[in-house]
């Protein structure tokens, strides 16, 4: 009897052995490229998961989850890999969990429609639009309410084309033009309490240019010309 017992304790020794040998060379393997293959398990230098995955001969496929190295419990980045390309569906969290943003990345760079929320996760901040990792396209902030912010378009990382601000109670309060990144053309400012009309001129690379019209209650009260004023001085 105590052979037997002794017989079956060695084998179940001997079997746990294979098995922890096997699952470790599971993980963390390369092909005979050098490339990474199957699955892979990284850590900090603190033994807290940094990254967990799985790759095909250098490639990323399927689900990638990356941890802080402050807190394993929860993932701050999921990337879901497309097996036919580069691009990969992703998604960012805060430390407690909550989702952060998501869109769609090639690499390092972010492309295609972006959605960023406010703090509880739920309630969209912002919707980006991005090409090659720069701002392209319609660009709209949220607020908590669901109500605009902005609505703004962008060409290559700039703001470019028409501008719209909005106040917590849905007046618009600023509308303006950019050219390249910088303010060129017509410019209004409205009361953020009312909607009415309080100043309007225009803008030449960032500098107030020809008249400038003001009003209270929608009447116009004064002009200035700003650029003559500077002139002026530098006369003096």
């Amino acid at each position: 009897m105590r052979k037997l017992r002794a017989v079956f304790i060695f084998f179940s020794i001997a079997f746990m052995s294979i098995q922890f040998s096997f699952a470790q060379t599971e993980i963390n393997q390369f092909d005979s490229n050098g490339k990474h293959h199957g699955i892979w398990k990284k850590y900090y230098k603190n033994k807290r998961v940094r990254y967990q995955g799985k790759f095909n001969h250098g490639k990323e496929i399927g689900v990638f989850k990356y941890f802080s190295a402050a807190n394993s419990e929860y993932p701050i980045v999921i990337k879901e890999y497309n097996p036919d390309n580069s691009i990969a569906e992703v998604r960012f969290y805060r430390p407690d969990g909550l989702l952060e943003s998501k869109g769609k990345m090639d690499g390092k760079n972010r492309v295609g429609k972006w959605l960023f929320y406010h703090e509880d996760g739920k309630a969209i901040m912002s919707e980006e639009n991005y090409n090659n990792g720069k701002l392209n396209g319609e660009y709209k902030t949220f607020y908590n309410s669901g109500k605009s912010t902005e609505i703004a378009y962008y060409r290559d990382g700039l703001l470019d084309s028409v501008y719209r601000k909005y106040s917590i109670k849905g007046h618009l309060y600023q509308h303006f033009t950019y050219k390249e990144g910088k303010l060129n053309g017509k410019a209004v400012y409205y009361s953020r309490k009312t909607g009415a009309l309080t100043t309007k001129g225009a803008f030449k690379d960032n500098v107030r240019i020809g008249i400038w019209e003001n009003y209270v209650e929608g009447e116009l009260i004064s002009t200035e010309q700003p650029n003559l004023k500077k002139e002026r001085i530098k006369k003096k």
